[in-house]
C-alpha cells in the first residue's frame, strides 16, 4: 500500500482517504483513492520499472500528446497524470516511480469482448486516438520499451533460442518450431515494409487489448482510451493487429482446449468497422494493404516470443505449470493458422470496410 509521503506528495492525506487495489493489469501496482469527505476519486499507480526502464519517458510522451491533443482537439478525452504539489507528473522515492490520474466516472472496463458491440466500441477509440495524433512530430518522443514490436529482432531471439535450447526442450518443440519456421515469411514482409517510406510511423498505443478502453458502465459506449505506458511511435500493424490477436477469438492464449480457437467474423468486422471509420481516411495504400497483414504479425510476433521462452526455460513470461509457453505458443500457431484459412472472407470485410470509410 502507499504510504503517507507519496499521497501527501499528491496533496493528500491518508486519514482522509479509503484506499484500495484497482484494476486486472500485471505490470504497475494500482491503487483507487476515494475521499472520505466528498467521495472524489482518484487512481494512484506505482510504475514497474523492470518493464519500463525510464518512466520518465512515459510522462514526456503523454505530456505531448496531451499538449497537442489539447490545441487540435480540445473537447477530447484524454486521461494526463495530476501533478504533485511541487508540479512533477512523478514523485520518486527510494527508486519507486508513483503517478496518479483522475478516475474517470461512470466507467468500466471488461477483460474481453462479449458481443461485437464491445469490439466496435474499443476499436473506435484506439482509432480516434491514432487520427486525432496523425499530425503530431514525432521526433521528440523516445520509445518506453525499446524494439517493443521489432519483429526482426524477435525472430532473431527465436532463431538464437534454437541453437541454445536444451536438447530435451528442442526435441518436445520440434513439430512447432518448424511450423512458426513455414511462416517465416511474415517476419520477412516485416523486414520489407519497414523501409517503405508510404508504411508510416504513428503515435500507437501498443497494447490494445479490450480493458485498456473505459466504456460507460450503462451504455457500454466507448469513452477514452487508457493506460498510455507504451504511447510510443509505431505501425498502424501493431495497434490493428493485437486488436485482431484478442477481440476475434473467444478464448486467450491461455487456453489449452485448442478446438476452441476460432475467428469470428462478426467480431473481425465490428473492430475493423470501428478502427477505420475514425482513422481510414489518414492511411496510405501502402496501409491499407496491409490491415490483413496486421493480425498475421501480431498473432506469429507473440506466438514465436512465447516458443522462445519456452526454449530458454521460462525466463520471462510468468508459468503456471511446466508447459505454459509452450501451450501459449501452440496456442498462437493454431489462432494464426485460422485467421490464413479465412483470408479471402476477412479481406473482403476489410474492403467492405474500407469502402464505407471513404465515403464518410
Amino acid at each position: 500500500m502507499p504510504n503517507k509521503l507519496i499521497l501527501q506528495a499528491f496533496g493528500l492525506e491518508p486519514e482522509g482517504l479509503n484506499v484500495r487495489r484497482f484494476g486486472s493489469g500485471h505490470i504497475n501496482n494500482t491503487f483507487l483513492l476515494e475521499k472520505k469527505e466528498d467521495g472524489s476519486r482518484y487512481v494512484l499507480q506505482k510504475i514497474n520499472v523492470n518493464v519500463f526502464r525510464e518512466p520518465g519517458i512515459i510522462a514526456a510522451n503523454q505530456r505531448m500528446a496531451a499538449d497537442y491533443l489539447a490545441i487540435h482537439h480540445p473537447g477530447y478525452l484524454f486521461i494526463t497524470p495530476i501533478p504533485t504539489v511541487t508540479g512533477d507528473e512523478l514523485y520518486v522515492m527510494n527508486n519507486e516511480y508513483w503517478r496518479m490520474i483522475p478516475f474517470i466516472a461512470d466507467s468500466v472496463t471488461v477483460d474481453q469482448a462479449d458481443n461485437p458491440k464491445q469490439a466496435y466500441e474499443a476499436a473506435k477509440q484506439f482509432g480516434r486516438l491514432a487520427n486525432y495524433l496523425t499530425g503530431i512530430d514525432l521526433k521528440p518522443f523516445k520509445a518506453s520499451i525499446p524494439n517493443f514490436h521489432n519483429l526482426t529482432l524477435r525472430y532473431a531471439a527465436f532463431q538464437e533460442a534454437i541453437r541454445n535450447a536444451a536438447e530435451e526442450r528442442k526435441a518436445a518443440a520440434e513439430e512447432m518450431i518448424e511450423e512458426f519456421l513455414r511462416y517465416s515469411d511474415i517476419a520477412v514482409t516485416y523486414e520489407q515494409l519497414k523501409t517503405n517510406p508510404e508504411f508510416r510511423d504513428h503515435l500507437m498505443h501498443h497494447d490494445t487489448k479490450i480493458n485498456n478502453v473505459l466504456l460507460n458502465k450503462d451504455t457500454f459506449e466507448g469513452i477514452c482510451v487508457c493506460d498510455l505506458d507504451t504511447l510510443m511511435p509505431g505501425k498502424i500493424i501493431s495497434d490493428l493487429g493485437d486488436m485482431i490477436r484478442t477481440y476475434v477469438c473467444p478464448v486467450s492464449e491461455e487456453e489449452r482446449d485448442f478446438s476452441q480457437i476460432v475467428i469470428r467474423e462478426e467480431y473481425f468486422e465490428a473492430l475493423m468497422q470501428g478502427y477505420l471509420e475514425e482513422i481510414g481516411g489518414a492511411l496510405t495504400k501502402v496501409e491499407k494493404e496491409q490491415l490483413f497483414f496486421a493480425g498475421k504479425f501480431m498473432i506469429y510476433m507473440q506466438g514465436i516470443r512465447f516458443l522462445t521462452d519456452y526454449l530458454n526455460g521460462d525466463v520471462y513470461y510468468p508459468i503456471k505449470y511446466p508447459t505454459n509457453n509452450f501451450d501459449r505458443a501452440k496456442n498462437q500457431l493454431i489462432l494464426l493458422q485460422r485467421l490464413i484459412e479465412k483470408q479471402d472472407v476477412l479481406q473482403a470485410i476489410i474492403d467492405k470496410c474500407l469502402h464505407v470509410s471513404e465515403q464518410v
